[in-house]
């Protein structure tokens, strides 16, 4: 089968910014798109850069952006991605620096890593069974399989218009250590405050973007929700994010329905400044009837949804 493949090329020695470039290529059946891509090094033009070691989805060096979706070169097949968009087009991981063609710069993917503090700080010597427990993963949620491939940064959309945010992979490894029998409350509650600043946990938007892409089904966005929740379950609620779920919550079990015009005062609390800016929205949502009267009669099975809080709520952490 004769097909034609589009990479983007970029070499900073020559080019001023990147560009597509097509090349035809008869494909067996079964082809890898890494396959694919040794070959037109070694039959075609060997000056194309790429990154590769084990061809096994192990180590996580050849992730790229195939066909827009961001994926392990040595995973993904060539016929099955033209069958399911009718071409094939290979470009770097996005929002990462090209250093040449498909080779990309990690060394910010790893600055969010180190900045997580990447390592067990037990306080004292582990007991036999949380050690022998820690072993196992017993409690990891998988995180632990991630392979630093990158491609949860790349597809995260908070990251592609914040670069500064902490990312998926390494709010991951912070919720594989969160996780971890051998470190102790203190050592977590540390780790927790310095994730409630700003480009922490609460910049996620939820977009689920990083566990559709994840090669490993670690589900990054999953180990961010368990990461806020131990934050407020530690009544560690500095931030505008962990405000807006409490009051939210609060509100419900009050009411049995969300105020929203109580909401952005929650939100805001005490801000002078913030609560001026949206002194026109409450103006707004008072002529669109989103006010509710605060003399009107309770709503029917208050103490039914009262009584669901009550059920679910877990005794806070010292």
């Amino acid at each position: 089968m004769r097909l034609t493949i589009t990479l983007q090329r970029f070499n900073p020695e020559q080019d001023a910014a990147p560009h597509d470039e097509e090349i035809r290529l008869d494909v067996r059946r079964g082809t890898t798109v890494l396959e694919l891509l040794i070959r037109i090094k070694q039959e075609v033009d060997g000056r194309l850069a790429l990154r590769y070691s084990c061809r096994s989805a192990i180590c996580g060096s050849c992730a790229m952006e195939i066909n827009g979706g961001e994926k392990l070169a040595c995973r993904t097949s060539v016929r099955k991605e033209y069958a399911r968009h009718g071409r094939l087009r290979i470009a770097p991981l996005r929002g990462f620096p090209v250093i040449k063609d498909l080779v990309v710069d990690m060394g910010p993917f790893w600055s969010k890593i180190r900045n997580i503090t990447p390592w067990l700080s037990p306080a004292a010597p582990v007991p036999h069974r949380s050690a022998e427990a820690a072993a196992t993963g017993a409690g990891f949620h998988n995180v632990d399989a991630c392979i630093m491939c990158g491609a949860c940064v790349a597809a995260c959309t908070v990251h592609e218009v914040s670069p500064r945010f902490a990312g998926p992979a390494a709010l991951a490894k912070a919720d594989r250590f969160l996780a971890d029998p051998r470190e102790s409350e203190r050592v977590t509650r540390a780790r927790l405050e310095v994730l409630q600043e700003e480009h922490g946990i609460w910049d996620c938007t939820r977009c689920n973007f990083c566990v559709e892409v994840c090669p490993k089904d670690v589900k990054p966005m999953e180990a961010i929700i368990r990461l806020r929740r131990a934050s407020l379950d530690r009544r560690l609620v500095p931030t505008a994010g962990a405000r807006h779920i409490t009051a939210f919550a609060d509100l419900v079990e009050g009411q049995g329905r969300l105020n929203e015009a109580v909401m952005p005062l929650k939100v805001v609390g005490l801000d002078g400044a913030r609560l001026w800016r949206i002194l026109p929205l409450g103006i707004r949502m008072f002529f669109k009837g989103k006010v509710p009267n605060p003399l009107a009669h309770r709503l029917p099975g208050l103490a039914q949804v009262q009584a669901i809080f009550r059920r679910g709520r877990r005794p806070p952490l010292a």
